[in-house]
């Protein structure tokens, strides 16, 4: 069984898993690829020689280990599949919160790398003349590449030749507590070792985009004029020393893989990638070295740009050695270096630097010789569709709204999908290229992303030169449909302060502090009491946090940072409540009904329920609006003040966290 200590459950990646799109390939991976994912034998054997249990569900000690690390997975299974459903940044947020709490740490001391990232794009960005989402576009990214892994034999198979997994039955190969591999323990070992190591590297590729965000605010101030970028000031950093220095004890983890001391990450990451292809490509350690010293001090070395992926290799390499201090232990690996370098040479550095695969001794880049830098340019390039634009430039060109994947073994289809309301476009740009005398190449029609699919499909042929495509084989299509507004449900409520993680740490804490100024003292407390619960109950809250905006919606109300002209919500009426509860009613049936609870009142003690995964304030069969309503009506007035008590609540704590206030229409 893919979750053999939830028997009962049902997930979404399984009733999902049928076809060769995107969402049920990646359910197939999640459900049934990762098996065991970070089961432990050692701490299943003490529980069943002390009778006692080491899982956490909404208190310590509930439910088994490893039962524990199946509701995990599935979090991660559902929050991908939600994404998928919405590509809604909301949703990517869980994905990003499922992946820190699993691999790296709690998320709310790593969240600073996800949520600078959100905050200088939505914020700054409309200042560029170029610029497209890079949040939600990672966990596209991600996905991608859990359906290449998925499907690709070729992939596969570098892979785990790349990290020791090709072994013979019987001899270890990384499984934790030295278990040995053969069969479908190694696959699935490899498979875990997969998705962690490319989560590392997918989700966090663009996390240093707020340092190239300012200098291209500063070229676009001159390219407003059409200038050209050598001709004007540019932006430079200097005092990088502590983003690049390794620290003493970091400097001996490395030593003790690589058998020498590393000052600073520059020599660390000029030393891995020479190793991986300084020989294919002829370039020395050293003249790396000095290429990525120059990066952040020298723009005007590399055609003005500056390299946001030198910022997201240095900094996620401070940021998870931070993390792994806080939690006390070494973790320092050549996969967590491998990553690192696979960020580092995702945008300018491989292309411009390593390969110049513009020139004609240009080689793509194998599988073989760094599989997650592979994938990661892969999957980029890939990544194009359903981008929020952000730069003046951008809100007007023509980029895909959706993609349409095919996956086969070894094979890959994608058809982007371009809004059939843009067909003038569409139509003139056709009629120019017609006209278009092909002798002259500077007066060549141009209708960013379209025009680089159709006709030549330097889209595909640019691929082509960045990586090797002869293990797979991929094929580029376009087509017109209208567009599905709804599909990212959003509403009115908007603002780019509210973080849900706050918001959903007060939830969590608000009857005990209700009515109480939120000290900092007492914001650390409850974050304290957020973090001990399982990832689960962190999600229910978030969800409940992310469904706010809806609610405000359904009764004519929504929230801002901004000023505005209404009239200002201090409590909800009964009017609105009977609205409201429902809907979370609701919210909460599905929630819990995706994560396998089901109905039933066998249970003696919480503990007891959370084991069973019965909950008597379920209801049976299918969870649709109507029937939560009807089953909300059912409830006694105790049970549906549940669902409506925090909502005056929420207001409180919107205006003492953030600022926000609610207004009705």
């Amino acid at each position: 069984m893919a979750y053999r200590y939830l028997e009962n459950c049902v997930t979404k990646g399984q009733k999902n898993a049928d076809g060769n799109g995107l969402k049920p390939t990646v359910a197939r991976f999640l459900c049934d690829r990762c098996e065991d994912l970070r089961h432990d034998r050692e701490k299943e054997r003490i529980e069943q020689a002390e009778g006692r249990f080491l899982g956490s569900s909404i208190g310590e000690g509930q439910i088994p280990y490893n039962m524990q690390m199946d509701i995990d997975r599935l979090c991660l299974e559902n929050a991908m599949l939600r994404f998928l459903d919405s590509g809604a940044a909301q949703d990517a947020f869980d994905v990003y919160y499922c992946y820190l709490e699993m691999f790296v740490g709690s998320y709310g001391s790593t969240k600073r790398m996800v949520e600078m990232l959100s905050e200088f794009e939505t914020n700054g960005s409309s200042l560029l003349m170029k610029h497209r989402d890079h949040y939600s576009h990672s966990v596209y990214v991600f996905a991608l590449g859990l359906a290449i892994y998925e499907t690709s034999k070729a992939f596969r198979s570098a892979y785990q030749k790349f990290y020791g997994f090709d072994v013979p039955n019987g001899m270890p190969c990384g499984m934790p507590n030295g278990m040995p591999c053969g069969g479908d323990v190694a696959d699935h070992a490899a498979a875990h070792h997969f998705l962690r190591y490319w989560g590392l590297t997918s989700l966090f590729h663009d996390i240093g985009y707020p340092f190239e965000l300012p200098f291209e605010q500063v070229e676009a101030y001159f390219e407003v004029n059409g200038e050209k970028r050598r001709n004007n000031p540019f932006v430079a950093y200097v005092g990088l020393e502590r983003f690049v220095s390794i620290p003493p004890d970091a400097a001996e983890e490395l030593k003790s893989l690589y058998g020498e001391k590393f000052t600073s990450t520059d020599g660390l990451f000029a030393a891995d990638i020479s190793e991986k292809l300084g020989k294919t490509y002829r370039f020395t350690r050293e003249s790396l070295e000095t290429i990525l010293t120059a990066k952040a001090a020298n723009p005007n070395r590399f055609g003005y740009f500056m390299d946001h992926a030198y910022f997201s290799a240095s900094i996620l390499f401070q940021e998870l050695y931070a993390a792994d201090k806080r939690a006390g232990y070494g973790g320092i690996t050549k996969e967590r270096i491998d990553a690192l370098t696979a960020i580092l040479l995702h945008n300018s550095l491989y292309k411009f630097s390593v390969a110049f695969y513009k020139e004609g001794l240009n080689i793509p880049l194998g599988m073989e010789l760094h599989p997650l830098a592979y994938l990661l340019m892969l999957c980029d390039e890939l990544q194009c569709w359903d981008r929020t634009s952000y730069g003046r430039n951008s809100r007007t060109e023509l980029h895909p709204m959706d993609c349409e994947f095919t996956f086969g073994q070894d094979t890959v289809r994608a058809v982007y999908v371009y809004d059939e309301a843009e067909r003038e476009k569409i139509d003139c740009y056709e009629q120019q290229y017609a006209a278009w005398d092909k002798t002259d190449p500077e007066k060549k029609p141009a209708l960013k992303a379209y025009a680089s699919m159709v006709h030549e499909n330097t889209f595909l042929g640019d691929i082509k030169k960045i990586v090797d495509m002869q293990p797979l084989t991929l094929t580029v299509e376009t087509k017109l449909s209208p567009a599905q507004y709804e599909k990212k449900h959003r509403f009115l409520s908007d603002s780019n302060f509210l973080h849900l993680y706050q918001f959903a740490v007060a939830l969590n804490g608000r009857y005990a502090y209700q009515g109480r100024e939120l000290k900092p003292g007492v914001a650390e407390r409850m974050e304290e009491e957020f973090a001990a619960l399982s990832l689960e109950y962190q999600l229910f809250n978030i969800g409940q946090a992310k469904a706010f905006a809806r609610y405000l919606d359904a009764v004519g109300c929504f929230y801002t940072d901004q000023p505005v002209g209404f009239e200002m919500v201090r409590e909800f009426t009964e009017e609105d409540m009977a609205v409201i509860g429902p809907l979370e009613h609701e919210r909460w049936l599905r929630e819990h009904h995706d994560m396998g609870w089901r109905y039933g009142t066998d249970y003696a003690t919480k503990a007891e329920r959370e084991r069973k995964r019965i909950h008597a304030l379920m209801s049976d069969g299918e969870i649709t609006a109507e029937t939560a309503a009807a089953h909300y009506a059912g409830l006694p007035a105790e049970e549906q003040d549940k669902d409506t008590a925090p909502m005056n609540c929420m207001l409180g704590l919107l205006r003492q966290f953030e600022g926000i206030r609610i207004y009705r229409l």
